[in-house]
């Protein structure tokens, strides 16, 4: 915008023509000057005092100066008359506002000009501010103050270009929200010093409320009383309003009676007819045009869409339709329900819902009758099944169990060419780890893995406990790794069914690195029972001095040892056959108030049978009849090798006969004792017997028995018989 081309030739001569024309007191653009004299802010002096431009060449430009310098005395001397002071001080409140807002727009208006005008002075500014004040106070006192910023931006006088008239408005609209700012500043003012305020000021003071967030506080409290004066002040001017446009209507209701009446009297009948309709009707909400055809498409998807939000009722069922649902409901699980499925098809014409609600009737009544409805409808068109029905249906079959029948929806289900779903995989990966078919197990996980299903805890946890089932340790390890790898955190019973599997084989070291990584990786600090596997582990392992070590640091961590921990220790000690050091430890023990129980007695039988200190097991057998409790199933291998020893045939053949009634609860190691025993006693038949049951199982006698065994067949050492 080039603002040296905002004074037209019109504006010039009026420029000129200043030197005879005198302002009146009371004229328009007086008050103009006295108002900017009196209330403008400092202004801004241009420093340059070259006369450039193509106004300053004007010959009347000294006559210009004089003349606006005698307005501005006139001005200044306003501010010392009493009796102009009065009138200003009587001025209705329009003129004071008329008054700020020519005080604001001469502020920036002179800066604007100074930009534009950098090397004229400031009496050259000050002509310009005249002739501009001028047009827009003679364009106010046409359409009042909204003029300025309304209609009169589109009609720009002929005096100044439309540059000129474009920066007056936009100077116009920046002072009118200035001063509603300020108007806003003044009434905020005012209720930032109400009472309501001060009390809640008060009150959070007392509390405990301080600085920047009590102030801002006050502030909020303030602003939130203004918002509601402001609305209620808005609801009284729409009131008065709605009043001011009732008695209106009033007014020319009764005007209308009145020349109605007088129609009559005259004798002149009246007729009423509706007015002529042009073009097509056009039915308007709101301000929407609804005859648009766009609005039919609207009203489609509307009524497809409350088909979602509010669901089709079934229908209703009567008469023999009645009769056939009843009779469905009364199949039993043997019976087959497709015929009198296809009955009642035929008479309800059913929907999908109609087809839920029967099947939520079966669930009530016959699980299997449901599973067999429910795949007889996977096939059924009316029925609509989709994707979340097969795999649901799969999940209800996973939970009871039946393998075979999830396998055939799931065979029905490729047919079809759906693939599984993230939820029907992890339904049958937990399936096929319930009953134990490893291999499909991990053909589903694998096949959850490569289709960008990334399983959860819950399955990696199935995985892994499928494998601890199987005895495959070290792919359990391998998937643990992964969850690691991933950042998934294992439970604390994955870990703890690694270091039972690993303790009952009796691998120390490797039970020592699952114990690693559940306490560093996992987070799992030690307690009594992964302390008490480890005893056992290294017990197992024939490691007395490793069991006693983590037996201390149980002791060290405040942990009391219990009856089973203390028969781990000395079994650990049995292996190294350190008798003494058993013995001392249990002393100890008793003296800090540990009491043995039915597992440490077991021990103690075991192994004093084993060195033949018969009387001394016998006595502890009797400390176990005396605490009330069934001795464990192992004591009786234990009962009948010392029996067998001592002589004691119908105590060795009742120890033998509880053995043999829980033949699958014995390992190769308790049949290799009790062969032995067998043998060394003379009662070689027997132990042929047994060897047989033990084969039976699926062991294998080692090479030293074989041939302890052999021996005593071929020499014919004894022809005695534990059978009656």
């Amino acid at each position: 915008m080039n603002l040296r081309r905002f004074f037209s030739k019109n504006t010039a001569n009026k420029i000129s023509e200043l030197n005879g024309r005198a302002f009146n007191q009371h004229s328009s653009a007086y008050r103009c000057v006295a108002a900017a004299s009196i209330q403008r802010p400092p202004t801004f002096h241009p420093s340059g005092a070259y006369h450039g431009s193509s106004f300053m060449n004007c010959p009347m430009h000294n006559r210009i100066d004089n003349q606006f310098s005698r307005c501005i005395q006139t001005s200044a001397q306003v501010e010392l008359d009493d009796d102009s002071s009065s009138h200003l001080e009587c001025e209705s409140e329009d003129d004071a506002t008329m008054n700020e807002f020519l005080s604001r727009f001469v502020w920036l208006m002179r800066k604007k000009l100074a930009a534009a005008y950098p090397k004229c002075e400031k009496d050259t500014i000050n002509g310009m501010l005249v002739i501009i004040v001028e047009n827009v106070v003679s364009e106010m006192e046409k359409g009042g103050l909204q003029q300025v910023t309304g209609s009169g931006a589109s009609t720009p006088s002929g005096d100044f270009s439309e540059d000129l008239w474009r920066t007056v408005w936009d100077v116009s609209n920046i002072v009118l929200r200035d001063m509603e700012k300020e108007k806003k500043k003044e009434k905020m003012k005012t209720f930032l010093q109400s009472e309501e305020v001060k009390e809640m000021y008060r009150f959070a003071g007392e509390v405990g409320i301080r600085g920047d967030m009590l102030r801002e506080f006050r502030f909020k409290w303030a602003r939130q009383k203004m918002e509601k004066s402001d609305f209620y002040e808005s609801l009284e001017r729409m009131r008065e309003e709605a009043a001011r446009n009732d008695s209106q209507e009033k007014d020319l209701r009764g005007n209308k009676v009145v020349n109605e009446d007088d129609n009559l009297l005259e004798g002149k009948q009246t007729g009423v007819s509706l007015p002529k309709r042009h073009g097509k009707i056009k039915y308007k909400i709101y301000g929407l045009d609804l005859s648009n055809p766009k609005w039919a498409k609207v009203a489609d998807k509307i009524n497809e869409s409350s088909k979602f939000i509010w669901p089709e009722e079934p229908k209703p069922i009567s008469n023999k339709c009645k009769l056939v649902t009843e009779k469905i409901l009364s199949l039993k699980d043997e019976d087959d329900p497709v015929p009198l499925i296809g009955e009642w098809k035929d008479l309800l014409q059913p929907s999908r819902i109609d087809w839920v609600g029967l099947l939520d009737k079966l669930k009530e009544q016959s699980s299997n009758i449901h599973f067999k409805v429910s795949e007889f409808l996977l096939s059924e068109d009316s029925f609509e099944a989709s994707e979340r029905d097969y795999s649901k249906l799969i999940d209800a079959l996973a939970k009871e169990n039946r393998l075979e029948d999830a396998e055939r929806i799931l065979k029905k289900m490729n047919d079809k060419g759906i693939l599984p779903d993230v939820i029907t995989s992890i339904t049958l990966i937990k399936m096929y780890c319930e009953v134990g078919n490893l291999s499909r197990a991990k053909e589903a996980f694998d096949s959850c893995k490569a289709r960008g299903f990334r399983p959860d805890v819950k399955v990696y946890s199935s995985m892994i406990m499928a494998y601890v089932n199987a005895n495959q340790p070290k792919d359990a390890e391998s998937i643990l790794r992964e969850m690691d790898t991933l950042g998934i955190k294992p439970p604390k019973d994955i870990y703890m069914a690694l270091l039972h599997l690993y303790t009952k084989a009796g691998h120390a070291d490797l039970a020592e690195r699952i114990r690693t990584a559940m306490q560093f990786t996992g987070g799992f600090s030690m307690d009594l029972e992964s302390l008490t596997l480890m005893i056992e582990a290294c017990a197992r392992a024939g490691n007395p001095d490793r069991a006693l070590n983590y037996f201390t640091q149980m002791t060290n961590l405040g942990l009391k040892p219990d009856d089973r921990c203390t028969a781990n220790v000395i079994a650990a000690y049995e292996k190294k056959n350190l008798l003494d050091e058993a013995l001392e430890l249990l002393l100890k023990l008793e003296k800090d108030g540990f009491e043995p129980g039915v597992a440490t007695y077991t021990v103690l039988v075991d192994w004093f049978s084993k060195l033949d200190l018969l009387e001394e097991a016998q006595q502890i057998l009797d400390k176990i009849s005396e605490q009330g409790e069934a001795p464990p199933f192992k004591l009786h291998v234990s009962l009948c090798d010392m029996y067998i020893k001592s002589g004691a045939e119908k105590k060795a053949l009742q120890a033998l006969g509880v053995l043999e009634s829980k033949i699958g609860e014995l390992e190769s190691d308790d049949f290799e004792r009790i062969i032995g025993s067998l043998a060394g006693g003379g009662y070689v038949q027997d132990a042929q017997r047994v060897h047989g049951l033990m084969e039976s199982r699926g062991f294998v006698l080692s090479d030293r028995m074989k041939v302890s065994l052999m021996a005593s067949q071929a020499l014919g050492k004894s022809k005695k018989t534990l059978m009656r």
